[in-house]
């Protein structure tokens, strides 16, 4: 392949581009551009060219013509990543996905069928009006679209109940890197038919293949939500609670955890009520049917009992679910108050150990003089570790590297995987090594091959440099 960013767009490339899309769906100004040439990693690389295709026809037809002429290919939506995936190669070709938003609710079979660039906060409205959800629901729900779901399985507090795109998602239709139609799944709840592809291409960054239409399952609503917050004077006491928690019959929808320095955080920068004993917050979501809801809420307050519990309070309606979440709300602005440009990671570890996890990063924040602060979706493990660096000094840069690849060893040793939700995409594939070994990494290199033997989609992500060599 031409080394990228060494010569103008081929003449070729564009004319067939042009023939393939509207004129104002194929930009190529670099300013234009720009806007796609980074996600919310700090990372950029700007394309060549931006297409905006509406169909899969057009898709098929754009990763052809990529194909033969070996141009790079990143797919995105709207770029909400942390982790580099949808950085385009410099000099590539950015295939967005923003005007392809069709969303079809079928409720008789529980199924929604919607275009990529849709995105998932338009699903739960549209499927809400049936008395539905997706399960889904990350953070950034109301900007991140369901190709962006689906290519890092990004999945949010819910998952521990409901589970991740792939548990909710039945079937794909996708272009490969040689531009062949690929259809995945059924539309169906059970199927066993071939190998489970849809699974495959879920969380694959858009290394195999280019999304154009997913079949997702949908859930019927709670006919009730209770929230609880939960305060320890330890972080192993809450890990304890969250152990306890997920071991008895009653499975919350959310069990979110916050360590002692984010709870400091809350309180320098919001205006909250808790008390500087606490170390340790968790706030727990129950739901299902009204009459069941006091049977789940003392469920959790048996499990929480502790010599180091300080609070268990829950909300008795909509108002004080609010208040109780607003100190989880006030905790990302305070991040980015103190720390605009920090690392912020997604890991998960065995639930029983978390208490230990958590207490360590401590100890690492001292070795290495880096403030570590750790937050998250406790009932799955998944922790956002966040490294409150300034990219812009030199010596806590340095000092970040080394402890970011001792974080990710004490998740390795832990028994836990690298990412829960974020994906791996530039940031992090230099450590997959840590957590898979030779033959399956070699394995999953051939397959990337079968998929793509160009190399053209999303190129650079996902797999260690040296294990694409040759």
């Amino acid at each position: 392949m031409t080394p990228l960013g060494t010569a103008p767009l081929d003449t070729a490339v564009l004319d067939g581009l042009n023939r393939i899309l509207p004129i104002d769906s194929v930009r190529t100004d670099p300013a234009y551009c720009w806007a796609y040439s980074y996600d919310n990693s700090r990372r950029q690389g700007l394309p060549a060219v931006v297409v905006m295709p509406d169909n899969h026809d057009q898709v098929e037809q754009i990763v052809r013509l990529c194909n033969r002429h070996k141009l790079p290919v990143t797919a995105r939506g709207l770029g909400t990543g942390t982790a580099g995936a949808a950085v385009p190669e410099h000099g590539g070709l950015v295939l967005c996905t923003e005007k392809m938003r069709a969303c079809h609710i079928d409720p008789d079979n529980r199924v929604a069928v919607v275009q990529p660039g849709v995105t998932n906060g338009t699903v739960q409205r549209e499927a809400a009006k049936h008395g539905f959800f997706w399960a889904p629901d990350p953070t950034s729900a109301e900007y991140s679209t369901v190709g962006g779901n689906l290519a890092c399985n990004a999945s949010g507090p819910r998952a521990v109940k409901y589970g991740t795109p792939r548990e909710n998602t039945l079937g794909m239709l996708a272009v490969t890197g040689d531009g062949v139609r690929v259809k995945s799944g059924c539309y169906t709840t059970k199927g066993v038919v071939g190998y489970d592809l849809t699974r495959l291409l879920i969380g694959s960054e858009g290394t195999l293949a280019v999304t154009t239409e997913a079949t997702l399952k949908l859930t019927p609503l709670p006919e009730g939500i209770r929230a609880l917050r939960i305060l320890f004077s330890s972080a192993t006491a809450a890990a304890r609670g969250v152990s306890r928690i997920m071991a008895q019959n009653v499975v919350p929808r959310v069990v979110e955890f916050i360590d002692a320095d984010c709870l400091q955080l809350i309180r320098e920068y919001s205006s909250t009520d808790i008390s500087l004993e606490a170390k340790a917050m968790l706030i727990i979501e129950v739901d299902g049917p009204l009459a069941q809801l006091d049977h789940a809420v003392n469920a959790i307050e048996n499990a929480v009992k502790d010599p180091a519990l300080l609070e268990c309070r829950g909300a008795r309606n909509d108002e004080e679910t609010k208040q109780l979440w607003l100190s989880r709300k006030a905790l990302s602005p305070a991040l980015r108050t103190i720390a605009p440009k920090k690392i912020n990671e997604d890991v998960v570890v065995p639930v029983s150990r978390l208490g230990e996890f958590v207490t360590t990063l401590q100890t690492l924040s001292k070795e290495y003089g880096v403030h570590i602060v750790a937050f998250g979706h406790a009932g799955n493990g998944n922790l956002h570790v966040n490294l409150l660096v300034d990219p812009d000094d030199p010596v806590q840069m340095a000092q970040a590297k080394p402890c970011l690849a001792a974080i990710f060893n004490l998740v390795i040793s832990f028994g836990g995987t690298l990412s829960g939700e974020h994906g791996i995409g530039f940031e992090k594939k230099e450590f997959v090594g840590l957590e898979i070994e030779p033959a399956t990494l070699e394995l999953m290199v051939r397959i990337k091959r079968q998929f793509d033997p160009n190399n053209i989609l999303n190129p650079g992500k996902l797999f260690p440099a040296a294990s694409l060599a040759g």
